[in-house]
């Protein structure tokens, strides 16, 4: 799964930056990825649009996360924990995509072994 990520300046709830809220989602999230048997492969700061509306596309972080299958993700997103997470979420985050997507070529073959 691809997230795309563009933070609210300030929480929702007050407490501190977007990113503040999304680190308090990433710490419980975390957590439920692994249980579902995923893994964070990568993530980093989006520092500028290379191709595109940079207008449209103005993410500020990425992340790239595996899981061993739509369902487990699925399950994941539909668990009663999650709920909780999701709020720190919607704190911190004024725009969030997750794209699915399937490999076709990785030379990330460190991140494959490590499952």
């Amino acid at each position: 799964m691809l997230n795309l990520m563009r933070f609210r300046e300030r929480s929702l709830d007050g407490k501190g930056s977007g990113w503040d809220a999304y680190l308090r989602y990433s710490a419980l999230t975390i957590k439920l990825i692994k249980a579902q048997g995923g893994t964070i492969i990568w993530t980093g700061d989006a520092e500028a649009v290379a191709l595109g509306e940079a207008d449209r596309h103005r993410w500020d972080y990425v992340a790239l996360v595996r899981y061993p299958s739509r369902a487990a993700f699925l399950a994941m997103m539909r668990s009663p924990e999650y709920a909780v997470a999701n709020v720190e979420r919607e704190n911190g985050c004024s725009d969030h995509a997750i794209v699915a997507t399937r490999q076709t070529y990785s030379n990330l073959s460190e991140a494959r072994t490590k499952e």
